[in-house]
């Protein structure tokens, strides 16, 4: 067993590097601009890159990829939302509470999860109005758009800034978890244990009840869910939403997920032996190496050489 990966970035495409380096360390005080090997790149203290590649277009965003957004932890999500709201570069996304519309700017002001899982159905936010149910008010997540229209989360209220996670979408989120457990001997996120799965039952259908609150009026899809961590980045996912297969990432403004390892050549051994999908072979990358390899709902990983 190759020892646990780390996180290492996510590298996006961008027609203005400087600018989108720039409004992030506005937004997140605890976040740098730096460079790593020819990459301009925002740095998070907990170790974590994102890379940025200038492109002259704009970069795809559609048909749909595996990758959703990425995010922050905070250390009050309300005081950060104040904060956001008197920026005039900054546009928040607004989470709808029920398909009939109303909204919100951060979950915690809306009816409080039951359980594990996030969101309400519609017989579940009848059963908190008529309970009385009230919002705590305290913590929470919440989303704006970033550089070119990109989503960024922010969630609270925890110790400290840091960058914390990834949200993708996959076509069999349970097959996905084994999928990155058994190539990237991955860690499941605590809480998303499966004791009982195997490749024989990981096909689960989208649960039919849609649950709010959403970034979509007509509410979103939240079972089944899964989700894996490295180091202390978290990669969770939801089923694909729509009815279309998730796109290859490669290529869109979102290109891939990064991931640190000791000593490449041995996870490229395995990973052939495994029938990876390898986009490329061991090859320069920044002031490193790096392989190149496709998940299981065309997401493009990318294992770096680092210490």
């Amino acid at each position: 067993m190759l020892p646990t990966l780390g996180f290492h970035h996510i590298h996006l495409r961008s027609v203005d590097p400087d600018a989108a380096i720039d409004w992030y360390t506005r937004q997140f005080p605890s976040t740098s601009r730096v460079r790593w090997g020819d990459f301009p790149a925002l740095a998070s203290p907990n170790d974590c890159l994102i890379l940025f590649t200038k492109v002259d277009t704009p970069p795809p965003t559609r048909p749909q990829s595996a990758i959703w957004h990425f995010g922050w932890h905070v250390t009050d999500t309300k005081r950060s939302l104040d904060a956001f709201k008197d920026r005039p570069d900054v546009r928040l996304c607004p989470l709808y509470t029920s398909e009939e519309g109303g909204s919100v700017w951060a979950s915690s002001d809306t009816w409080p999860n039951v359980g594990n899982t996030l969101g309400l159905t519609k017989a579940q936010i009848a059963e908190a109005k008529a309970k009385g149910v009230k919002p705590t008010g305290v913590g929470g997540f919440a989303y704006m758009e970033g550089p070119e229209n990109i989503l960024v989360e922010y969630a609270g209220n925890y110790p400290g800034e840091r960058f914390n996670h990834v949200h993708l979408w996959q076509e069999d989120p349970f097959c996905a978890l084994l999928w990155y457990q058994k190539h990237l001997n991955a860690p499941v996120r605590p809480g998303f244990e499966q004791t009982t799965l195997t490749e024989a039952n990981c096909k689960v259908a989208r649960g039919e009840d849609r649950t709010w609150p959403a970034l979509n009026r007509e509410g979103m899809f939240r079972t089944p869910r899964a989700g894996v961590e490295f180091g202390d980045v978290v990669l969770t996912w939801y089923a694909n939403q729509g009815d279309a297969p998730l796109a290859r990432s490669r290529g869109q403004q979102q290109d891939s997920i990064g991931l640190k390892v000791a000593d490449l050549d041995p996870w490229a051994d395995k990973l052939r032996r495994e029938g990876v999908t390898i986009v490329e072979e061991p090859h320069p990358f920044g002031p490193t190496r790096a392989l190149t390899i496709e998940g299981p709902s065309r997401e493009t990983l990318v294992l770096v050489e680092a210490a």
